[in-house]
């Protein structure tokens, strides 16, 4: 088991500096090749976890310098974990850095991959980009990562390119993937099974399993950071005088006269 993750706890470092992106300009290490702006949505849902003994895993090695970043930026305590399709990959580990050969748009590949992590913390997604590649590997990986845990998913920008399978807006069909659909709108689903507990349709809007797992969603510039937590059913409850008219006008924490 890790040590219990708090959100709160200080960032180690000085104040104000970023050392994700001071590492990326001083690589002592191999290739690295980062959007800029990643940096800061890196240290933002990462700090947290540093110095801690937890699972980090990555999709996408390219020449492993990413790798080297997390070890170097999570600690001595981290176990970084790479996974790729290209087993030239391999060649690539080294002290407290594993390397998995694997295909992520492979279902049966992701249980097996899963149950040789057992309970990892943090996951990015930079692996091929593919609509299917992306959203199997979440709906695989998600439900597995660590209660407390991080899902990070970068380059959605493909998710506006044809040759990845994307389109400005192209429908969310079912998984069978006879239209490909994008990773963009199909996380657009999400949304709503986040703040599925407020439906007044449980048929066709049901609380689901991302409903009571996932705390917060986090929308950048081609990139979409989940963060997991125990959720329960929220609760309104009232303090204070009512200024204008009964209180008991409205149903506590709605708009919506009872």
């Amino acid at each position: 088991m890790s040590d219990p993750v708090s959100r709160s706890d200080p960032v180690p470092g000085p104040e104000g500096t970023n050392p994700l992106l001071e590492y990326f300009e001083r690589n002592p290490g191999r290739l690295i090749d980062k959007w800029l702006h990643y940096f800061d949505i890196y240290h933002r849902h990462f700090a947290a976890f540093r110095g801690r003994a937890v699972t980090v895993v990555e999709f996408g090695v390219y020449h492993g310098g990413s790798l080297q970043m997390w070890k170097h930026y999570f600690g001595e305590r981290a176990r970084i974990v790479g996974v790729d399709i290209d087993p030239t990959c391999k060649a690539l580990e080294e002290e407290r850095i594993e390397i998995h050969i694997g295909d992520q748009a492979d279902g049966a590949f992701l249980e097996k991959l899963c149950s040789e992590l057992g309970e990892f913390h943090v996951l990015v997604d930079d692996g091929g980009h593919m609509m299917k590649q992306q959203i199997t590997t979440f709906e695989h990986m998600f439900p597995r990562l660590a209660p407390d845990g991080v899902y990070l998913v970068e380059d959605l920008h493909t998710s506006y390119w044809p040759e990845y399978g994307g389109g400005y807006r192209r429908p969310a069909t079912r998984f069978g993937f006879g239209k490909a659909r994008t990773f963009i709108e199909y996380s657009k689903r999400l949304i709503d099974a986040l703040s599925a507990w407020h439906s007044r349709d449980p048929k066709r809007f049901p609380v689901t399993d991302f409903t009571t797992s996932a705390r917060s969603m986090h929308y950048y510039d081609s990139v979409l950071v989940v963060e997991k937590g125990v959720v329960e059913r929220p609760r309104a409850r009232r303090t204070g005088r009512a200024s204008f008219g009964p209180a008991s006008a409205r149903a506590p924490g709605s708009d919506v006269p009872t």
